[in-house]
């Protein structure tokens, strides 16, 4: 028996075919269309990502050499992006041009941050949940925004989805909602098993309480759990696969890359001891224990969000991989290092990687940094501050324009980064977490120059799992789960996934790291005084 991951992300669809051992046998990604027609507007289509989810398992499947009757189960993630529906079940507009086909409002999306801010004001009790701070890149805000700026539109929607769950509402037909979304990312209380209807009346969504939440999510299942009927017969004929194929309840996709990594076997320390951090176009860390945590600028704690029973507590940085992307390609030979890149067949992180790792042959990192630091907050502070007003701050840039200046700009980015962890996991021991080790996922944490710069960074040894697709494993366990072949997601996570190897930090750097971490902590405190005071 096999299983399929399928992993929605910011750019691109995947699909993945996983045997029982968690071995991957085929993968296939296909881009995504993303519309940016106004500042801090950030849409997609439900329809061009269906499409591509149908290619990318048709092509999966193929590469894999199996049968359609061997795939067992299926598993969806996807980014916390909201997905508009009419009663028909058919793309509703997020825009004011009234484009249909431009549905979704993508997570990144910071239109409801003046909505974000009047919630926040409340000081509902919900907000405890959410590390005590609500953010624009969560779904009440989006749908406060929605009502007042598109109230046409709002009346018009049947359903209001995360993209995960619209997902398994096409492949099953089933209007089930995730645990994992609901909680982390629209406010329902699942160690309560309901949502608070004080909560939406005092903030102005009182309509989704008078109809009983039904547009928003009214029978919640934990992730893995099995759809009734599986596949439908019209998905299918659309993917390829057995009508009645086993469908899991899913997970947003940065919980798939949790799953797929906190279990492995060989990591230190117990599970509650590890630290899974996603690093991709953004990043996200996450963390479970028996009792739940209530860290000011993290969000949760959200119970049986990630596995059941568990507490969750879930922070991150709103840019990572995308910061340092930007941050470079302010560099005037950004254009010129991306065609030799593309000359030698590389990608772009690949060559940096290649020119700093030469670098650091005959130089430290001290050396070759210098005085240059960064804080690569471009899209504001996810955690621990919980402030989308935050910016980035480049201190100590000279007018040097040659290849050296570019990869120096290149280290004290990734190095930014590190830092950004490390302030994430200090604020977490604070509140009692017991953190030894991080374990990396995501595109950007496949390099071995990046880890070992975030270990040196944060003072932790960073792991990295053997699977090359540990987000789209995370989803394979679900459907796993969900066929009946393994019990829970607990033995999935133990069963199906291995520790590859972790970057140890450098203990000779650590007096460096740790005075280039102040500096971090107080150009950020330097950029919000500058910012309370400008205003």
């Amino acid at each position: 028996m096999y299983y399929i991951g399928v992993d929605v992300g910011t750019g691109s669809a995947r699909a993945g075919v996983f045997d029982r051992e968690g071995q991957l046998l085929g993968a296939v990604s296909h881009p995504i269309r993303m519309w940016r027609e106004k500042a801090l507007h950030v849409e997609q289509s439900s329809d061009d990502i269906w499409a591509a989810v149908t290619s990318c398992i048709r092509q999966a499947v193929s590469e894999a050499g199996v049968r359609a009757d061997e795939i067992a189960g299926i598993g969806f993630d996807a980014t916390c992006s909201m997905v508009v529906l009419d009663r028909e079940g058919k793309p509703l507009a997020v825009n004011a041009q009234g484009e249909n086909q431009r549905n979704i409002i993508v997570w990144m999306d910071h239109r409801a941050t003046p909505q974000a801010r009047r919630i926040n004001d409340t000081k509902a009790s919900v907000l405890d949940y959410v590390g005590g701070r609500i953010s624009p890149e969560m779904q009440t805000p989006k749908l406060l925004w929605l009502a007042e700026e598109l109230p046409e539109t709002f009346a018009r929607a049947a359903h209001f989805l995360d993209l995960t769950d619209f997902l398994t509402w096409r492949a099953t037909g089933s209007l089930w909602r995730s645990t994992c979304t609901v909680t982390c990312k629209w406010t329902y209380l699942a160690h309560e098993d309901r949502w608070d209807p004080y909560y939406f009346r005092q903030i102005g969504l009182g309509q989704l309480a008078d109809e009983d939440f039904v547009r928003i999510g009214h029978e919640i299942c934990p992730p893995g759990t099995a759809i009734p009927g599986g596949l439908s017969e019209k998905a299918a004929q659309e993917l390829g696969l057995k009508p009645g194929t086993a469908v899991a309840m899913g997970l947003i996709d940065a919980h798939a890359g949790a799953l797929g990594t906190l279990g492995a076997q060989g990591l230190d320390g117990s599970l509650d001891q590890r630290l899974a951090y996603v690093f991709g176009t953004s990043a996200c860390t996450l963390n479970v224990g028996e009792e739940p945590a209530f860290v000011p600028g993290v969000w949760g704690p959200y119970h049986s969000a990630l596995i059941p029973g568990l507490w969750l507590s879930e922070g991150g940085q709103s840019a990572a991989g995308a910061a340092i992307d930007h941050l470079v390609r302010q560099h005037g030979l950004a254009g010129e290092a991306e065609a030799k890149a593309k000359a030698e067949g590389k990608s772009l992180t690949a060559w940096f990687d290649e020119r700093a790792g030469a670098l650091l042959q005959s130089e430290s990192f001290g050396e070759i940094v210098g005085g240059l630091h960064v804080v690569a907050e471009f899209l504001g502070n996810r955690a621990p501050f919980a402030d989308p007003d935050a910016r980035a701050i480049v201190a100590g840039l000279d007018m040097a324009q040659d290849e050296r200046s570019l990869v120096r700009l290149y280290l004290a980015g990734v190095a930014s980064i590190g830092y950004g962890l490390r302030q994430i996991v200090e604020t977490l021991r604070a509140k009692g977490a017991d953190l030894t080790q991080v374990v990396v996922s995501g595109g950007a944490g496949k390099s071995p120059l990046v880890r070992q710069v975030l270990a040196d960074a944060t003072g932790l040894s960073i792991a990295t799992c053997s699977s090359p697709e540990p987000v789209l494993l995370g989803s394979a366990m679900a459907a796993a789960v969900a066929a009946g072949t393994q019990p829970d997601l607990a033995t999935a996570m133990k069963t199906l996934s291995r520790v590859a190897e972790a970057a140890k930090p450098n203990e000779a750097q650590s007096a460096l790291h740790d005075r280039r971490y102040a500096a971090f902590v107080s150009l950020q405190e330097m950029g919000r005084s500058l910012r309370d005071n400008a205003a």
